[in-house]
């Protein structure tokens, strides 16, 4: 019973060799959006291999588990994986990872739960210093203009989202500038990067002693900015962009000699600035296409005895 070893094994594979390669290459600043994409293919083959590798185990331990994933299959497709002869860490290693999926999808629900929970902090406190107007609807999707001293500007997802804005960021920022932040804001939201940035923290909490799912995590974080970033930049240009983030960011020690945590703001400037070479079309379409493929693998490797014993 050598595939859910295999699985295994190509799971560590993708888990050790997706970040090095990643950090590695000089690409993932110049497109975002496609860093993106390979970063999910990799994580998902990871957990795809893990999930086929305990379904494999556990029919190789128990003769139910193993009428019904090969129900429809013909003898010689069974007898071809071997699962009579597994011995007893099959068992094991299905209980084991049945344990870490159990894990993985308490830690989603419990980030879910928690996100949600500040979203309804932040829409009860946001209510509070922006009452809805008469005859206004309350789920009806509005820019919400808030009093403050801080120039800010802000994207609240939810079934009722809303754009919020300081009238310190109005009273900063000219119109494209203004424009430009409420743009990023709306790139956020129509790419779904607060289910991105969920996801990942799931995984790195939930398994902080693997690497790869703290690097899912720091690069989401990263990645999204930069995404947003291009989609004002495309529509109300990189100088712009960058002048509305240094506007909203100068006060907070984001910039000079000792910048705080979010520095991550100066080196989007500097992104903005001085602009990297975008990959040509037809590299774009190769990554894409060669990240989808990753979680493919897992795949065949889980159905070459099958596919063997069919031929």
């Amino acid at each position: 019973m050598m595939v859910p070893a295999a699985l295994l094994l190509l799971g560590a594979l993708v888990a050790f060799a997706a970040p090095r390669l990643l950090s590695r290459a000089d690409w993932p600043d110049r497109e975002p959006v496609v860093a993106l994409w390979v970063w999910q293919c990799a994580v998902a083959a990871v957990l795809l291999c893990c999930a086929l590798s305990m379904t494999l185990s556990a029919a190789a331990a128990w003769q139910a588990v193993r009428g019904h994933v090969f129900a429809p299959a013909p003898h010689g497709v069974v007898d071809a994986y071997a699962l009579a002869g597994s011995g007893p860490w099959a068992a094991a290693t299905a209980v084991a990872l049945a344990c870490g999926g159990l894990w993985t999808g308490a830690m989603l629900l419990r980030e879910i739960v928690r996100a949600r929970v500040r979203r309804g902090r932040r829409r009860a406190e946001l209510l509070v210093r922006a009452p809805l107007l008469p005859g206004e609807e309350p789920g009806g999707g509005r820019l919400v203009v808030l009093e403050g001293d801080r120039p800010d500007a802000w994207w609240l997802p939810g079934p009722s989202p809303r754009l919020v804005v300081t009238t310190a960021a109005l009273r900063r920022l000219d119109g494209r500038q203004l424009d430009a932040v409420l743009a990023h804001e709306k790139g956020h939201a129509r790419a779904r990067h607060d289910w991105l940035l969920h996801c990942s923290a799931a995984l790195a909490n939930g398994f902080p002693q693997v690497p790869v799912f703290a690097a899912f995590r720091d690069e989401m974080h990263r990645l999204v900015e930069l995404a947003a970033d291009d989609m004002a930049s495309r529509r109300f240009g990189r100088l712009t962009t960058a002048l509305a983030l240094v506007e909203l960011n100068e006060d907070r020690g984001v910039f000079g000699p000792c910048p705080t945590p979010r520095a991550l703001v100066g080196q989007r400037v500097d992104r903005l600035l001085t602009p990297p070479d975008r990959l040509t079309a037809a590299r774009r379409l190769r990554l894409t296409a060669a990240a989808a493929l990753v979680p493919v693998v897992p795949l065949l490797v889980t159905f070459v005895p099958a596919l063997r014993a069919l031929g």
